[in-house]
């Protein structure tokens, strides 16, 4: 089972797509910046975090 956790986006999201390529089930990108479809803790949620070119991404459990 997964846990619910808050992820955030910051303003420097240039909606690059990375995140949503990499865990399509929690990213989506409208309108030039990414948003958050559901707040669970999934793995592809770290692997996001890691590879935005931004580090846009942050989680608070």
């Amino acid at each position: 089972m997964f846990g619910i956790m808050k992820i955030k986006i910051s303003d420097a999201c240039k909606g690059c797509g990375t995140c949503e390529s990499i865990c399509e089930e929690i990213f989506e990108v409208v309108n030039g910046r990414a948003r958050v479809k559901a707040d669970l803790d999934i793995p592809c949620v770290d692997e996001a975090i890691e590879f935005c070119p931004e580090g846009a991404i942050s989680k608070d459990s």
